[in-house]
């Protein structure tokens, strides 16, 4: 008897308590915090209300560079079979993979102080007549961009290297 009295209890608490916490949060944003201000001499320091705050620098957006490298690494995925490779393609040189022919015309990286990626200028052409190609920029970090949409394979490149 207890049981079902603490149980009618708690259903009868339960719908006030789902309605408090169904009251949505409205959280107010924080103040900038107060410029930091230079302590002067009391004799040369002006008055309290002649400050002005100095209003916060904007962000500096980075300029991110590229340095072209002479050699993309690529790794190549045949779909059907689950067997890949990893291809080491010189800048103007072509590269072949089952019924793929792929050209490097050029592979770029970040300089070591910038965030890495690797970028490689690629035209991939099937030897099958109505199958798909490529012809363009491939991002390491960002494959899905830009990538090759083929039924058999997958082209994505790991890197590049001098």
């Amino acid at each position: 008897m207890r049981l079902a009295a603490a149980c009618a209890t708690m259903l009868a608490i339960a719908p006030a308590a789902l309605a408090q916490s169904a009251t949505p949060i409205i959280a107010t944003p924080l103040p900038p915090p107060a410029a930091q201000q230079t302590q002067m001499p009391p004799a040369t320091q002006p008055p309290a209300d002649q400050i002005q705050p100095t209003p916060p620098s904007a962000p500096q957006a980075m300029q991110l560079t590229w340095v072209p490298q002479g050699t993309a690494e690529l790794q190549v995925l045949d779909k059907v079979n689950a067997q890949h490779s990893v291809l080491a393609v010189k800048v103007g040189q072509d590269a072949r993979f089952g019924s793929l022919d792929i050209q490097v015309q050029a592979c770029d990286i970040h300089p070591p102080d910038q965030p890495q990626d690797a970028a490689a200028y690629l035209t991939i052409i099937d030897s099958h007549p109505d199958a798909p190609g490529f012809h363009g920029w491939m991002l390491a970090n960002a494959p899905s961009v830009s990538m090759l949409q083929h039924p058999i394979y997958d082209v994505r490149v790991v890197g590049c290297k001098a």
